[in-house]
């Protein structure tokens, strides 16, 4: 996620690697894709969401959303309780499960990069691991974590479904489990950390301003904001339901 060559907070995508960084550009010339809507399954009361229960989205509305988004059911479950626990969070942010399925999708094709899958519980079968920081392509990042994170005790890479470098996950992690731990390899915790921040950065993300903001404090590329868009455009039409 969250890759600046000048910021040290910061997590970097595959993606970013792949396209290199672009011109900002008229970054709010274009809007922000359709907010797409989920059903969210009923508490027991009738409420849709109770405090300090995770939402989480109607089983029927789960399995055909994924069969026509292409997006594993673990994944889209994750990516739909993050956005209303983020816009709970922060009622003015607007984001919606498709910007973060997109950039889920973009960073590491929802956890299966490489042949991997996401179990049950939301973990990743094997370690998502970006290119090494170390200034030869890309930008220069010396370890921050002791290698706990990425296994690499001298350069940084970017960590997990979400694609976090270890020093963005320290403190932008977030428990999205419940399991008393934030854990970027847990697609759970990383889509609800992924969700914060980029309301944290954007402000309204429905405005094209706010989107656009929000997806480039996640990855300072064009060619990556365009993916997204594009990406979130596209679920939001596949599932029909635009708020």
């Amino acid at each position: 996620m969250v890759f600046s060559l000048f910021v040290l907070c910061a997590s970097a995508a595959f993606s970013f690697w792949v396209m290199g960084q672009a011109g900002a550009g008229d970054i709010a010339a274009t809007p922000a894709p359709p907010l797409a809507a989920a059903r969210l399954q009923a508490a027991p009361d009738g409420i849709a969401t109770a405090v300090n229960v995770t939402p989480v989205p109607e089983s029927t509305w789960l399995g055909h959303a994924a069969a026509a988004t292409g997006i594993p059911v673990r994944a889209l479950r994750a990516y739909v309780s993050a956005v209303v626990t983020a816009n709970q969070a922060a009622p003015a942010c607007g984001i919606g499960w498709n910007t973060l399925a997109a950039v889920g999708f973009v960073e590491s094709a929802h956890g299966t990069y490489g042949g991997g899958s996401l179990s049950s519980a939301g973990q990743a079968s094997g370690p998502i691991v970006g290119p090494s920081l170390n200034g030869a392509g890309f930008a220069a990042i010396p370890d921050t974590d002791g290698g706990a994170l990425d296994g690499d005790a001298q350069w940084d890479h970017a960590v997990g479904p979400m694609q976090f470098i270890p020093s963005t996950w320290r403190i932008a992690g977030m428990d999205g489990n419940g399991d008393g731990a934030a854990d970027p390899f847990n697609i759970d915790d990383a889509a609800l950390s992924a969700a914060t921040y980029l309301c944290g950065h954007g402000g309204d993300l429905t405005t094209a301003r706010g989107w656009a903001d929000a997806v480039h404090a996640y990855n300072q590329s064009d060619a990556y904001l365009r993916q997204v868009r594009s990406q979130a455009t596209a679920y939001a039409a596949a599932t029909d339901t635009v708020q």
